[in-house]
């Protein structure tokens, strides 16, 4: 695993996430300012504390089994402006200010590229 300096996660806030089986919580990114989803990761406590604490996005990849900082080798950074949680504090969102691609394609967001549905049903 890569290491990343320890941060521990107040005992208030570990409260209230509800992690999977695996101890992991989904972390939607958006674009501060636009609110445009850039992509969808995931987290558990120490990724979310290092966020927390150095503002920097911070994730648990479950295909390296590691944890990444975003742009730590890219240079494709994400400044964390706000991080919040959902009413069920089963999904945190993050609001950043994104330099470079956000997806790993280098498409600005992961979203860009299939749409399934557009547009509205006037019928």
């Amino acid at each position: 695993m890569t290491a990343i300096e320890e941060f521990e996660l107040d005992p208030g806030v570990a409260a209230l996430l509800k992690r999977n089986a695996a101890g992991l919580v989904p972390a939607i990114v958006q674009e501060e300012g636009t609110g445009e989803v850039l992509m969808m990761a995931w987290m558990d406590d120490h990724a979310l504390a290092h966020t927390l604490a150095t503002r920097r996005a911070t994730y648990f990849s479950r295909s390296r089994n590691e944890y990444w900082v975003k742009g730590l080798t890219s240079g494709h950074t994400q400044h964390v402006e706000s991080v919040r949680l959902d009413c069920d504090g089963d999904t945190i969102l993050l609001s950043v200010r994104q330099t470079g691609a956000a997806c790993h394609t280098g498409a600005h967001s992961c979203f860009d590229v299939t749409t399934l549905l557009e547009g509205s049903d006037n019928d």
